[in-house]
């Protein structure tokens, strides 16, 4: 008898905490942002990467011209590789040797210089995105915006779109 007594409380006590987590649902304004779509289409984000693009195109250009000449010299070696003397063969490959060596240095140091300039770029921007989307999120009375780590978000709950209008202006 008293283990149906407790069974039936056990009931009606789930029953109730069941409907908690509803009630509380609907006085909470939640919002969810998609951080992927405000990488790609933030005008912040989009105007970053034109300065970044612009800052080193003469260095991108620079490592093409020289990647250009590389290739020339070992084409040049594989032409004329039989009929030039041993040690006219020597100096053109320790030659073509250096120029690869200056070419993956900076590669590398035009990589480095990239990542560093982008993560800085990024960082500020990122910083201005999330100041916009908690003046957002302040100015509407959101109580809770999700960003990251959500399975599914409805289009009532998405504010991306809203939160690209903010960041437009």
């Amino acid at each position: 008898m008293k283990t149906c007594k407790n069974m039936v409380n056990g009931l009606v006590l789930a029953s109730a905490l069941s409907l908690l987590p509803g009630m509380a649902a609907a006085e909470l304004k939640i919002g969810f942002v998609d951080l992927a779509k405000l990488s790609e289409n933030a005008p912040q984000i989009i105007a970053a990467q034109n300065k970044i693009d612009a800052e080193f195109s003469s260095r991108e250009k620079e490592l093409v011209e020289l990647q250009r000449r590389v290739a020339k010299l070992e084409e040049g070696l594989t032409t004329d590789g039989a009929v030039l003397s041993e040690s006219e063969r020597n100096a053109k490959e320790r030659e073509i040797l250096g120029k690869r060596r200056e070419l993956k240095r900076s590669q590398d140091e035009f990589r480095d210089d990239l990542n560093i300039r982008k993560n800085e770029m990024l960082r500020t921007v990122n910083v201005e995105i999330g100041n916009v989307i908690e003046a957002f999120a302040k100015s509407e009375k959101y109580d809770l915006i999700l960003a990251q780590g959500v399975m599914y978000a409805g289009s009532k709950v998405d504010i991306t779109e809203q939160v690209l209008k903010k960041l437009a202006e």
